[in-house]
């Protein structure tokens, strides 16, 4: 008993040692980072012409219906701040603005609250505009908010690598000094909730101090603590985003099964008959023709979501089925005419891609662009020091490159070529 006791605090201590020690999937993350915020980028261009009916004064959904809602469910929007055509504009502006940045990894932490602002801002002034999709949205604007997303494919990465900090320049002070006006105002004026005030309050905060320790205390006690209360963090929010993806599938497979139209296996006949989900009428038509095809579309969807939660302890079931989840989101976009709901859910689906195959995606990637060629850097392990574990991802990758953290992270000191990090999923 004594020995089976000294294993298990040793695996414990383990466990906690890699989940404090290093923010875990850093190209799982950085690949929803760009998943959602190219997106709802996307989408926010393509109804450009419609932005005032979709979600601004022109829109039937009126100010004066949204302040009676909004009084009852208590959401987030900063639109209700003024009902003046300039505000929305710029709220619109804005927001497309912080999806460019997030998307490129541009003061990821600041601009990762704002893209969150400007999701729950839009979203919740409209909310019968979308398709499914926009919950998805919805939700991962929140959790990215809580992840290391950067350390690796964006500019906060190439500045650590070249100036030694991701925080290092005035911009970060300057977005976050923005930010912070802007929480006072509305702290002063009455428009945040309590808990919504608490929370920007708290962020505004965390991220004042960790400016002051990456400048001042770049190697002490107090970065480190940081670094692992951020890795916690990360870590957590990685979980889940992990478990939410477990839940939309198995949720929708189960609901469908209880549905007589899923159970003959004629439920995807109907919507491809019907004007608006049909993009390609000829497409369309030809898959509604053939029975035995809409039977197996129709019983292949639900046993592929029923199963999926079920495969994550099986790496090559699980990767088949996900490819199987990414190509059948692939039809819908073409045959239903639902392109965000399947961006949505391929780049959520993308948090259990495994990290060997992003790694030699992000490589063939970086071959295309000018001056490419380079090898994409691989985090590994993060070492411990006396004063604690050393900030960001710590080792080398096979180029000799360092894998920078998000902004806010120091450099990290370099180690030996660790071996390929395993996906969030454990596999």
């Amino acid at each position: 008993m004594r020995a089976s006791a000294g294993r298990f605090r040793a695996s414990a201590g383990r466990a906690l040692a890699k989940v404090s020690g290093q923010a875990l999937g850093p190209y799982q993350s950085a690949v929803i980072r760009i998943g959602f915020a190219g997106t709802w980028l996307f989408f926010l261009l393509r109804e450009f012409p419609n932005r005032a009916e979709l979600y601004g004064p022109d829109g039937p959904w009126s100010f004066g219906l949204a302040e009676r809602l909004i009084a009852s469910n208590r959401a987030f929007t900063v639109l209700m701040w003024s009902d003046s055509t300039l505000w929305f504009e710029i709220v619109y502006a804005v927001s497309a603005l912080a999806s460019v940045a997030l998307m490129l990894g541009w003061r990821t932490r600041g601009t990762s609250v704002v893209f969150m602002i400007g999701v729950l801002s839009l979203q919740n002034r409209s909310v019968f505009m979308g398709d499914g999709g926009d919950n998805v949205i919805h939700l991962m604007a929140i959790y990215l908010v809580l992840t290391r997303c950067a350390q690796v494919w964006s500019l906060d990465a190439r500045r650590a690598r070249t100036r030694g900090s991701a925080s290092a320049g005035a911009a970060g002070p300057v977005l976050w000094g923005v930010l912070g006006a802007a929480l006072a105002y509305g702290a002063a004026t009455g428009r945040f909730g309590y808990g919504w005030l608490a929370a920007f309050a708290t962020l505004w905060v965390a991220t004042a101090l960790w400016w002051l320790v990456d400048r001042y205390e770049a190697e002490g006690e107090g970065r480190a603590a940081l670094d692992v209360l951020a890795n916690l963090l990360h870590n957590a929010g990685m979980l889940v985003i992990m478990a939410e993806v477990c839940l939309i599938y198995a949720t929708a497979g189960w609901y469908k099964i209880q549905g007589s139209r899923w159970q003959d296996g004629t439920a995807l006949y109907y919507p491809l008959g019907l004007d608006y989900f049909a993009p390609w009428p000829g497409l369309s038509a030809l898959v509604a023709g053939s029975g035995t095809l809409v039977m197996l579309l129709s019983y292949g969807t639900v046993a592929v979501q029923v199963a999926f939660p079920f495969t994550l302890f099986n790496r090559r079931i699980k990767n088949v089925l996900l490819a199987v989840m990414m190509l059948e989101h692939a039809g819908i976009a073409v045959l239903l005419g639902l392109p965000f709901f399947s961006l949505a859910m391929i780049t959520a689906d993308a948090v259990f891609l495994p990290t060997a195959f992003l790694v030699w995606l992000g490589a063939r990637a970086g071959r295309l662009r000018p001056g490419g060629g380079v090898p994409v850097p691989v985090p590994g392990p993060v070492p411990v020091s006396a004063s604690g574990p050393v900030s960001g991802s710590a080792s080398v990758g096979a180029a000799g490159m360092l894998p920078a953290p998000a902004e806010g992270e120091s450099a990290a000191v370099p180690g030996p070529p660790p071996a390929p990090e395993p996906s969030p999923s454990g596999r």
